[in-house]
């Protein structure tokens, strides 16, 4: 079983800034991958970054320069400058483990709110 425990959220104007945290615990193996989704109130949720183990990252085109996913062992975070009203959301963090060569396994955070708004 994995916990992954997302903190760092709240309210913030535009233009503002927030670091979102996503600590995991538990049977943690063979990461593939950490990053965030997110989803707003009626609509689909949507990748916002990833961070794959090897160092490459991946961003959603609407926050690519003022998004940075970072990872710290089993910590992953999500650094949002120049945050935007569309960028208000429920967060989600995951993780994605290899369970054998052709399995991979994905446990999901809780979810954590991000509003922007002056």
């Amino acid at each position: 079983q994995v916990q992954l425990v997302e903190s760092g959220g709240g309210l913030v104007q535009p233009g503002g800034s927030l670091r979102l945290s996503c600590a995991a615990s538990g049977s943690i193996f063979s990461i593939n991958a950490m990053g965030w989704y997110r989803q707003a109130p009626g609509k689909e949720r949507e990748l916002v970054a990833t961070g794959i183990s090897g160092g490459s990252t991946n961003y959603a085109d609407s926050v690519k320069g003022r998004f940075t996913i970072s990872r710290d062992k089993n910590t992953v975070y999500l650094q949002m400058n120049s945050l935007k009203p569309e960028d208000t959301s429920v967060y989600y963090c995951y993780i994605t483990m290899n369970v054998n060569i052709a399995t991979t396994k994905r446990s999901w955070g809780q979810g954590i709110q991000v509003t922007v708004s002056p």
